[in-house]
């Protein structure tokens, strides 16, 4: 029983002995000739009809078929005990500090909340004192994220950081176990009913959660009538700029990394035909030339390319022209990808080739960042600064190379450049 707090079921998913302990709720609303999923908020079609007459949504078809002739049940959440939960020993700077208590001040006046703070401004070390406020008082604390990476890396650093336990939710991950803190993809929220007396989404910006309706149901359907959710981005989006404007969220804002060093600008580097080079086999003697001086360093590099076959092609001529170096390549088709990022981390790797699935939510000590094809359509505005914010991000090494090479600059390019810029300006930098 205890697994099924605060959750939402299809009727094949509660054992028969318990449905009768949950509350019933109507599978699929009916507007005229409109019919919507009451999961899901997705419209379902009339392709979607069973021979039983019933209706079915296949949007959410993945966490068990919801059938119009069939209730949902939802068992209301339930108190955790009252504890202490943080063991973190760090401290906020000013800035970061006046941002935390921001927050609480949010949630003990029940309004929701944006943090819009610039990538390497510690925005997971400010939403501890929150944290750990609404599950030291019994409550529940969902984290959730667009993305498989983040969600692993903010288990990893929050599992050294509280002592409570804490539940890893993605679609590989082990069979749910009841928490007081989850640490969800934003998908894994359509699990979830009135559960949350807290929740952060931490990379708003981020595909597939922007602009993605069926997931911000999802977000709001979880979080309980009277709490509170906290958007965090690095790079705000015209809906949730929308939402400051009609004070929907109040927005806070932070525009200094946590070393209060200003925010690495990239270098704009012409380098045109590596298509045809790398069809070849070559590497273009320019780009061949950078990354020599780059090793002689001895810092990390992550060179980022904007389609996996490329990615792929580029590193296996990578390896040929420099046999010394330990490289390896990574995507959301690398099986290994936990490892060899892990490995990149701890310098087993000297240089790791990547999509953008690393463009955020990953820190590397004193890493440097090359952007191939940066001007590639692929790239926005946003990827584009989350790639920067790779850059940077240490105290030790506040600084970095960070080269877009091209063969034209795109408006992308110079939006993301102007932002950065911008936000140095905000920051103090002039």
């Amino acid at each position: 029983m205890e697994n099924y707090y605060g959750r939402l079921f299809t009727q094949n998913q509660v054992p028969e002995e318990l449905r009768e302990k949950a509350i019933k709720l109507e599978s699929v609303s009916q507007k005229g000739q409109t019919r919507i999923c009451n999961r899901c908020a997705s419209l379902i079609s009339k392709e979607n009809q069973l021979p039983t007459k019933a209706y079915y949504c296949r949007e959410c078809l993945v966490f068990g078929r919801l059938v119009s002739n069939e209730s949902l049940y939802h068992f209301p959440q339930s108190p955790f005990p009252k504890i202490t939960s943080l063991k973190w020993s760090g401290q906020l700077t000013p800035y970061q500090e006046e941002v935390s208590q921001g927050l609480l001040k949010g949630i003990a006046e029940k309004e929701n909340l944006l943090v819009h703070a610039v990538t390497g401004a510690g925005k997971t070390e400010m939403i501890y004192q929150s944290v750990a406020k609404v599950l030291d008082d019994g409550g529940c604390v969902c984290i959730a994220s667009p993305r498989i990476d983040v969600c692993l890396e903010l288990y990893r650093r929050l599992s050294q950081d509280f002592s409570c336990p804490i539940t890893l939710m993605h679609g590989d991950s082990a069979p749910y176990q009841r928490a007081p803190l989850i640490i969800a993809t934003t998908h894994q929220l359509l699990k979830f009913y009135q559960a949350f007396d807290l929740l952060i989404i931490d990379e708003v910006d981020a595909f597939p959660y922007v602009d993605n309706l069926m997931l911000y149901h999802a977000v709001d359907q979880s979080v309980k009538i009277d709490g509170v959710k906290i958007f965090l981005t690095a790079t705000s989006t015209d809906e949730l700029d929308r939402k400051v404007r009609n004070k929907s969220l109040k927005k806070r804002h932070l525009a200094r990394r946590f070393h209060a060093k200003p925010l690495v600008i990239p270098k704009m580097i012409w380098l045109s035909k590596i298509s045809e080079k790398l069809a070849k086999g070559n590497l273009p003697a320019k780009l061949k030339g950078e990354i020599i001086k780059q090793r002689q360093t001895g810092f990390p590099l992550l060179i980022f390319f904007p389609n996996i076959a490329r990615g792929q092609q580029f590193t296996k001529i990578l390896q040929t022209h420099f046999p010394k170096e330990k490289i390896a390549f990574v995507s959301s088709q690398t099986e290994n990808r936990l490892d060899l990022v892990e490995q990149f981390r701890n310098q087993e790797l000297t240089i790791l080739v990547t999509t953008t699935i690393l463009e955020r939510g990953v820190t590397f000590p004193c890493v440097d960042v090359f952007v191939i094809e940066a001007n590639h359509r692929l790239y926005t505005r946003s990827s584009l600064v989350q790639i920067a914010g790779r850059v940077g991000r240490s105290p030790q090494r506040p600084t970095g190379l960070l080269n877009f090479y091209h063969d034209g600059i795109s408006k992308a390019m110079l939006q993301a450049k102007a932002e950065i810029k911008e936000m140095n300006q905000k920051g103090g930098f002039a």
